[in-house]
């Protein structure tokens, strides 16, 4: 191939890598048993590529040409193992029993099917034995594929944060000594659990961001529903895997319309329906029922998901089915009951039976502990308040709400409407 512009390269290789990565390290990680030697010998590869493609120009097949180089990288890894620590010495005479050369035995690991590999990958990266945060950056970082500081910039937390976070996972996994499988049994639905929770944390932490100065984040949205299709495509007959993938392809179309022309944000009820991505609802509604019909229906997720088809299946707020949501949600509360359900059973409550109506369960929920900081309940309750006509209450509890968020965009919102809220109790007007 010619040589290209520097630029292009570049560009190029970061696309390969996106795509190719989590590939490269699952096989990698099933040969050499730690997955922190195998990212780094992916590393010597994507450093290899970022050298020698603008001059040499971009393979025809890039992807092959990283895992030949990351395979060389590995051989060299498992020749030098006299000076490397007792795992590699380990690993060394497994293979000298087996009368295989080290360069036979990685082409054979690599040339395996893709599919087992990346799924192990995904359960190490989600392994309980982490902490949530170590979960999402080691995600992001083995199977996304974005580097630290993309990580650290969607999470507005300090790159060596992020750093950290990774290098101490890694860490724990090896000293752990995390198998590299797929869990069987029950521990398959606990440890399946914990993959799912990473995924749709990722997802939402794009779509609804806990700070900055952004209402949303869509290229996390695009990341964590990127994963959900690989495990989706992997783990076929999961139907909770095809819920989540449901839930999150419904809330994507709508991620166009949550924002104004000035980056404000656009509740529900007020969003331009035309600006909803239809493609993105036929895959959610696809995806769910793939849930139903293996037996699905009534997980966490895929009720989720049916809920958010309630919303996609509206031409018009006022067409929404309230009713159905509701129950929806009393099934969602008996499954997996917490405050936040709760909460939002309240307004789908509120939405089919009044406003009174749903008041009276948020008052229930103002004592409870967990919510002491959570902004969107004294939200909630404003909202609800500014329905009834109690104009002074809404404005304290939309100003509370405003306090507790760290979100400029939301805090902007809440503000505006408790003003509203002022102006309103002092004409007598309606809201």
């Amino acid at each position: 191939m010619p040589p290209v512009s520097v630029s292009d390269a570049h560009r190029a290789i970061d696309a390969v890598w996106r795509i190719e990565a989590p590939r490269l390290i699952a096989g990698l990680t099933r040969l050499v048993r730690d997955v922190g030697l195998a990212e780094d010998l992916a590393q010597d590869a994507l450093v290899a590529a970022l050298e020698r493609w603008p001059e040499s120009g971009v393979p025809d097949n890039p992807g092959a040409w990283l895992m030949a180089t990351a395979k060389h990288r590995a051989i060299d890894a498992l020749r030098r193992r006299t000076r490397v620590d007792r795992k590699h010495e380990e690993l060394g005479a497994e293979l000298d029993e087996a009368q295989e050369s080290p360069s036979q035995a990685i082409d054979e690991a690599l040339d395996d099917p893709v599919g087992d590999d990346l799924l192990r990958l995904v359960f190490i990266a989600c392994h309980p034995v982490l902490a949530m945060e170590a979960r999402v950056a080691l995600t992001l970082r083995l199977l996304g594929g974005l580097t630290t500081e993309e990580i650290a910039r969607a999470f507005l937390v300090p790159v060596p944060t992020v750093a950290q976070r990774i290098v101490r996972a890694k860490r724990t996994l090896s000293e752990a000594r995390v198998p590299f499988e797929v869990p069987r049994g029950a521990e398959l639905a606990a440890r399946l659990s914990a993959v799912l929770q990473v995924i749709y944390l990722i997802f939402n932490e794009g779509y609804s961001a806990t700070a900055g100065e952004d209402w949303a984040r869509p290229t996390l949205c695009e990341e964590a529903l990127r994963l959900g299709r690989i495990v989706a495509e992997l783990m076929p007959s999961e139907p909770e895997v095809h819920g989540l993938v449901a839930l999150m392809e419904i809330q994507a179309s709508r991620l166009r319309a949550r924002v104004g022309p000035g980056g404000e944000p656009v509740l529900l009820l007020d969003q331009d329906r035309g600006r909803w991505d239809q493609v993105l609802i036929r895959r959610g509604l696809a995806a769910l029922e793939r849930a139903e019909a293996l037996g699905g229906a009534l997980g966490p997720y895929a009720l989720q998901a049916a809920i958010a088809a309630c919303h996609a299946r509206a031409r018009t707020a006022e067409e929404t089915d309230w009713a159905r949501i509701a129950a929806l949600y009393d099934a969602l509360a008996q499954l997996a009951p917490s405050p936040v359900v709760e909460l939002n059973r309240a307004v789908a409550i509120a939405m089919a039976f009044g406003p009174a109506a749903g008041l009276e369960l948020v008052d229930k929920l103002t004592s409870e502990p967990s919510l002491a900081k959570y902004h969107l309940l004294p939200s909630v309750r404003g909202d609800l308040l500014m329905k009834l006509g109690r104009y002074a209450e809404a404005r304290v509890e939309l100003e509370r709400a405003a306090s507790l968020t760290r979100n400029a965009r939301e805090r902007a919102l809440l503000l505006e409407r408790a003003a509203r809220c002022a102006r309103n109790g002092a004409s007598g007007a309606g809201a």
